[in-house]
């Protein structure tokens, strides 16, 4: 019998004309509102060699000498390239923020604008970066909750089921992520994956991976790249000690790993993503984790039309039901 509770979340039904994975994919970062204003916090990662950016989104509460603050946090690890500006980021950020609590996005090296000082990036399965950043904002915090999306969910997911109950959040939501890596890579080299989301994803990482003390070689091996797959094996899996894009792929997938989850874990695919490949299914997961597959949603999507208006928010009020719903018994023993 699963120790799961049972959450059964809205559902997500859009308009026929926005049930298309590609629309749901695109428009979102042109609907979504406006960033909030940050305060930002630089620090070192968990090599102490570059900094990382951490955007906070504070609600109204002081906090009194080393006392934690008490209403919860919400931490999002962002996707591929993403940031606090990306339409998640600020769709979550406003919404965490109507909910009196608070959010803060934690970057991946290179990303929000900090560039890398040392010669590690960020790959899809560094657990550690992840309970390094956690470790820091658990010193502070009461209550900690965690979103990870796309490549980030990946990351958050493997982070939960690595550290099981020592995870340092209370429970984690994983949304549109790719756990099976080598199939997302097949799936991204489809033709509106090579013609479409490639080249916005790839050119900025290939900008910054350039002006990282490279060989003529490797930069002339970089440039010329046109496939994720090809920059991960150029350049991802060496620059991380793995010996090739296969053996960075298996080793830094979350989905082998899931069974081994024992907080509270929501993962949610869109059936309709054009980034996914393979994805989780209830044999592959522990009784602790929430499966929920909608039909439509596209990558990192979930986009409505209401009264008139675009609306993303179903994806995080559905994010904050799960996190009260699924730790209250929790959160009750720890007041206790």
């Amino acid at each position: 019998m699963s120790n799961a509770k049972p959450f059964t979340p809205a559902p997500f039904k859009p308009p026929f004309w926005l049930a298309n994975p590609h629309l749901q994919t695109i428009l979102p970062r042109f609907v979504a509102a406006k960033a909030p204003e940050y305060r930002r916090e630089l620090l070192k990662d968990s090599l102490d060699e570059s900094e990382i950016a951490y955007d906070f989104y504070d609600t109204d509460e002081m906090r009194q000498g080393d006392d934690k603050y008490q209403k919860p946090l919400v931490v999002l690890f962002h996707g591929m390239e993403g940031s606090s500006n990306s339409h998640y980021a600020r769709t979550l950020a406003h919404a965490v923020h109507g909910n009196d609590w608070h959010f803060v996005v934690v970057h991946f090296r290179s990303c929000g604008g900090v560039p890398v000082k040392g010669q590690v990036f960020y790959q899809a399965g560094d657990t550690t970066e992840l309970e390094h950043a956690l470790q820091y904002l658990d010193k502070k915090y009461q209550t900690i909750y965690s979103i990870g999306v796309s490549l980030g969910g990946n990351a958050l997911a493997k982070y939960m089921s690595e550290y099981g109950d020592d995870a340092r959040c209370l429970a984690a939501v994983i949304a549109s992520a790719p756990v099976d890596l080598i199939s997302a890579s097949q799936a991204m080299e489809r033709f509106l994956g090579r013609r479409i989301y490639t080249p916005y994803l790839l050119n900025p990482i290939v900008k910054k991976a350039i002006q990282n003390n490279l060989t003529e070689d490797e930069i002339k091996a970089i440039k010329a790249t046109n496939r994720i797959s090809d920059f991960d094996d150029i350049f991802t899996a060496p620059r991380h000690g793995f010996r090739s894009k296969n053996d960075y792929y298996y080793q830094a997938s979350a989905l082998p790993h899931l069974i081994h989850i024992t907080k509270p874990t929501l993962i949610l695919s869109a059936k309709d993503d054009p980034f996914l490949g393979a994805t989780a299914t209830r044999g592959d997961v522990s009784e602790h984790v929430t499966l929920i597959d909608t039909e439509y949603g596209g990558h990192i999507g979930f986009l409505n039309y209401r009264n008139r208006k675009f609306d993303l928010n179903w994806l995080p009020n559905m994010a904050m039901r799960f996190f009260v719903e699924a730790t209250d018994d929790a959160l009750e023993a720890k007041s206790a």
